[in-house]
């Protein structure tokens, strides 16, 4: 396993994170165990979740994905070799302060993910998604408190546009306070002009780590789906329903094309091709199981060519 700065930090990440959104939710908790005992194995550091996952499967109250890490931290006994990253924002509870970004929010939400993840501090705490009703500077001001309480190591943000993004970051500088290290944005080779159109450009401009969400395309870059098959029954599938176009089936080609030259495997030439890109920090990857894990691992070391690049991105192209 390779591992990167985050952003302009000196935190050291491993270049893939191990996304937690199944937990409780299509993977139990001995397969919750089994995958991050495995991702450790192979020299992963960097878990990330989210307070409300999986809020939506149910039964799921939300916060049953940090509370296994939690039970598994404490397990393996290994809090100090790990990156914990969470995030606040979603609806956590009933009422009008249940959700959001103020200052009520985020200061009971930090304590609820503490509690869950039986630890004293959050490495990277991020904003889920961005909250317009509630002025900027009282969510920065929050996080900054937290920052200096020690109850939080470094700062991100996820699913923000790029003016807001830019806005936040001068705000932090005018005020003195913490910054946003990190970017989780939405980014695969089926989903690009979201984060490139404006927000790749400003990561790379103020040293912002990415660590994009979803870079298999929902499942779809695996290679399981075809253009000639009725797909199978999974709790993801209208998601990736999206993609089931002229443009998906051209990319998915194209990377299957590369996967057989490379002897590799669609998801590895898609994670490739984000790791290739020096502005991405760490793609999040999702695995049930073991194999689906192992699949992933493969990309580590596996850059691509300035041929394969041009191949990938003209067959992606909008």
């Amino acid at each position: 396993m390779n591992y990167r700065n985050l952003g302009r930090t000196g935190l050291k990440v491993s270049e893939l994170c191990l996304g937690t959104m199944q937990w409780g939710w299509t993977a139990d908790e001995a397969a919750a165990f089994a995958v991050m005992d495995a991702f450790v194995a192979a020299g992963g550091n960097f878990l990330d979740t989210a307070d409300v996952y999986s809020r939506w499967a149910p039964g799921n109250p939300g916060g049953v994905a940090e509370e296994i890490i939690g039970r598994w931290l404490a397990a393996r006994k290994n809090r100090r070799e790990m990156v914990i990253a969470t995030k606040v924002r979603g609806r956590m509870w009933e009422g009008p302060n249940g959700d959001g970004l103020s200052r009520s929010h985020i200061m009971q939400g930090v304590e609820d993910s503490l509690r869950r993840l039986g630890i004293d501090a959050i490495d990277l705490y991020q904003i889920h998604w961005d909250d317009r009703e509630t002025p900027m500077d009282e969510t920065l001001r929050a996080l900054d408190d937290l920052v200096h309480q020690g109850k939080v190591r470094y700062l991100g943000c996820s699913n923000i546009a790029a003016w807001r993004l830019m806005k936040a970051l001068w705000t932090s500088d005018r005020l003195g306070l913490a910054r946003y290290e990190s970017l989780q944005p939405h980014y695969s080779l089926v989903h690009r002009q979201e984060f490139e159109q404006e927000l790749k450009p400003l990561c790379e401009s103020e040293g912002i780590g990415v660590i994009p969400y979803s870079p298999l395309g929902g499942g779809f870059l695996t290679g399981k789906y075809r253009a000639d098959a009725m797909p199978p029954d999974s709790a993801r599938l209208g998601a990736v329903k999206r993609y089931f176009t002229e443009r998906g089936w051209r990319t998915l080609a194209a990377v299957e094309e590369i996967a057989g030259q490379r002897g590799a495997t669609p998801s590895q030439i898609a994670l490739a091709w984000q790791l290739t890109q020096p502005v991405i920090t760490s793609p999040i990857i999702g695995a049930n199981t073991i194999a689906q894990l192992q699949d992933s691992l493969g990309a580590v070391n596996l850059r691509l060519t300035d041929e394969e690049m041009k191949v990938l991105n003209e067959a992606s192209a909008v």
